[in-house]
């Protein structure tokens, strides 16, 4: 059995990294902008998509904002954590 000891934050960090720049891949390939997806999502700015998308500050998006944005951009929610 492995140990959740063999985690660590960089694992973490390139997780979320990854899961942002797949965001971003798929945002565009439906020519959507930020400010487009984050009005598609109910949400008053853009600040989440973006932070998100580069993982500023370590914000990145939760389970709920990943189910809301694969059915908005019409791709399956595994997708975001595939390696380019």
């Amino acid at each position: 059995m492995k140990s959740i000891d063999e985690i660590n934050d960089t694992d973490i960090d390139a997780l979320y990294r990854r899961i942002g720049v797949n965001v971003k891949k798929y945002r565009e390939l439906n020519s959507m902008t930020q400010l487009q997806l984050s009005l598609a999502m109910n949400l008053k700015s853009p600040g989440l998509i973006s932070q998100g998308e580069l993982y500023i500050n370590k914000q990145h998006f939760n389970i709920k904002h990943l189910y809301q944005l694969a059915h908005i951009l019409e791709c399956d929610i595994t997708d975001f954590f595939q390696e380019n």
